[in-house]
């Protein structure tokens, strides 16, 4: 037995063991193992933390882009509903304009017409006049053709005014 060399390796085993024990080995390497575990746990606990307080900046990011559409569709509602407003201003202005630019050119028309209306009744009165004298200066004579003259020019530009 001595001289087979597991009885050796053992021997050494339990010697290595013995000074590992008296030296403390066991209690260094358990405080090493508690001090690590500790630190794990720590870094467990800090990550939950960090996540936790992510999860809660995501809902908070999330509210907030959602208030923030809310707000951009109110916007763009807004937006639209003056663009229709101020389209429809615009349009009942436009109209208003060309009513009152046709009443205008309307009036202009008929104001026209009444002055070329007037301008050729007064040269169809000058001319019948002129025919009607050239007839009684050709037909009466002396001072009765002077007073029908007279008188015939008068009514002729009465009737035809």
């Amino acid at each position: 037995m001595l001289s087979e060399p597991e009885f050796w390796v053992a021997v050494a085993f339990v010697i290595l063991m013995g000074v590992f024990l008296y030296v403390g080995v066991p209690g260094v390497v358990a405080k090493a193992l508690d001090h690590r575990a500790e630190r794990i746990k720590q870094e467990l606990d800090d990550a939950k933390r960090l996540k936790d307080e992510a999860a809660a900046l995501v809902a908070d990011y999330r509210a907030r882009r959602a208030s923030a559409e809310r707000e951009a569709q109110d916007i763009v509602a807004a937006a639209k509903s003056e663009a229709e407003r101020i389209a429809s201003e615009a349009k009942t202005k436009l109209e208003d304009f060309v009513a009152r630019r046709t009443k205008s050119a309307e009036s202009k028309i008929a104001l026209a017409e009444a002055q070329a209306l007037a301008d050729v009744r007064a040269a169809a009165a000058d001319a019948a006049t002129a025919a009607a004298t050239q007839i009684m200066k050709g037909s009466v004579t002396g001072s009765v053709a002077d007073g029908l003259l007279a008188k015939g020019i008068q009514d002729v530009r009465e009737k035809l005014n």
